[in-house]
């Protein structure tokens, strides 16, 4: 990544963080303005990034074409976020109505604590229930114009099932779990969660009170959601705002020994660390604000490849094709480590992933489980197609990024 636009973009990003505005004089020429801005776009921070560096003498340099571009995209985002967030607490009043007991997670409970919420988009909202509670639920949504989005699964047997809203602009996934319980690389993490309803607060949110996880639960689940995506193909800057924010908020209520023992039962103590790291050297972390013990800050641990990684990867590590394929590579590597086996990246496990994997897409495999060999004939096909004429979807860098990001996790200590 060109090191001038990393540079610049953590800059205006602590900037907006801290309430403030950047004083660049120069040194952005417009062909990195481009850049800085598609970089923005791709980890959904642009709102954030226009607000620190609209007022720069620099910004003068990018053609007022595309400045006027990017207002326009600006404002617009933080219009369309701000009827999406009136639309939930909308549907939720009602979910509350029927005494249903559901908590909030991330997305609008993260946006709440920045300076401008609506500046901080989300893409939909999390929302985890009661398995019991699911029928009366999806009773309420249903009332209230809000469709399953996908339709050929069964809703009952799902652990996460995700609406949208007709004729509107929301969308909720709706857990009965946080984690695919099902997922051999991460499946155990819900134990940790055994008793969040048990642990849960309310908050109020314009107006409307809103159940979410104590102080403790939620910080842990910013960090195993980065974690859980991390294994994947990555996670962006904009996760890591919402943990360093979060921290720094509520720092003096968090059980950080706890929260230091649920991170090693995973081998996750070293990558959290990590997170921290880089929010204190380029964002607003404050160790002190946030009661960061030295338990924690005894892991040492450097953020900078960790930093590179979620630079490049975007918001959910979606930056390219070839990327997301390389997850393949990565979930087989921790699973592997946790049968006790060598953690290795190979091409096999790129082109044959396994059917937890298979079965997002290809769903008859839950019900007929044998067909696994068809479904991988099918997506090699369905790649071969893909790939024709396709920038950034490569089985050889797949693979390339794969093994890179192998060697992250042993960096970080998830695997050996």
């Amino acid at each position: 990544m060109n090191e001038n636009i990393k540079k610049r973009i953590l800059e205006a990003l602590k900037s907006f963080l801290e309430g403030e505005k950047v004083q660049w004089e120069s040194g952005v020429s417009p062909e990195e303005w481009g850049t800085l801005f598609d970089l923005a776009i791709q980890h959904q921070i642009l709102p954030m990034i226009y607000e620190a560096v609209y007022a720069c003498p620099a910004f003068q340099s990018m053609p007022q074409t595309q400045k006027d571009y990017m207002k326009h995209r600006m404002i617009q985002q933080v219009m369309v976020q701000g009827k999406k967030t009136a639309e939930f607490l909308s549907l939720y009043s009602k979910l509350l109505e029927k005494d249903l007991t559901p908590i909030v997670v991330k997305g609008i409970i993260c946006r709440e604590m920045y300076r401008e919420p609506d500046y901080r988009a989300s893409g939909d909202e999390d929302v985890l229930i009661p398995p019991e509670q699911f029928p009366l639920c999806d009773q309420v949504f249903r009332e209230n114009a809000m469709d399953y989005l996908e339709p050929e699964k069964d809703p009952e047997k799902e652990g996460e099932v995700p609406y949208y809203k007709k004729g509107g602009l929301l969308h909720i996934e709706l857990h009965k779990e946080l984690f695919p319980s099902q997922s051999e690389a991460y499946g155990e993490l819900n134990e940790m969660f055994r008793d969040v309803f048990q642990r849960k607060i309310q908050t109020e949110i314009q107006g409307v009170p809103v159940y979410t996880m104590g102080h403790t639960d939620h910080l842990l689940y910013l960090i195993l959601h980065a974690f859980k995506h991390f294994l994947h193909s990555g996670f962006g800057i904009r996760q890591v705002c919402d943990i360093v924010i979060y921290a720094n908020t509520y720092g003096s209520e968090i059980d950080w020994e706890y929260l230091y023992q649920a991170c090693q039962k995973i081998h996750g103590e070293n990558f959290t660390a990590a997170i921290f790291h880089i929010g204190e050297k380029y964002l607003n972390f404050d160790k002190e604000q946030a009661c960061y013990p030295a338990l924690w800050q005894q892991e040492e641990a450097d953020g900078e490849a960790l930093l590179d990684d979620l630079l490049q990867g975007g918001v959910f590590g979606d930056s390219s094709l070839s990327r997301k394929h390389s997850s393949n590579m990565t979930l087989a590597a921790v699973t592997d480590e946790k049968k006790g086996k060598k953690a290795k990246g190979s091409l096999a496990s790129s082109l044959f992933p396994d059917k937890e994997y298979m079965a997002g897409k290809y769903t008859y495999l839950e019900k007929y489980p044998f067909l696994l060999p068809a479904a991988w004939g099918s997506r090699i096909l369905n790649y071969m197609k893909e790939t024709q004429g396709t920038k950034n979807n490569d089985a050889k860098e797949s693979i390339a990024i794969g093994n890179q990001r192998i060697e992250l996790l042993k960096k970080y200590k998830i695997i050996r």
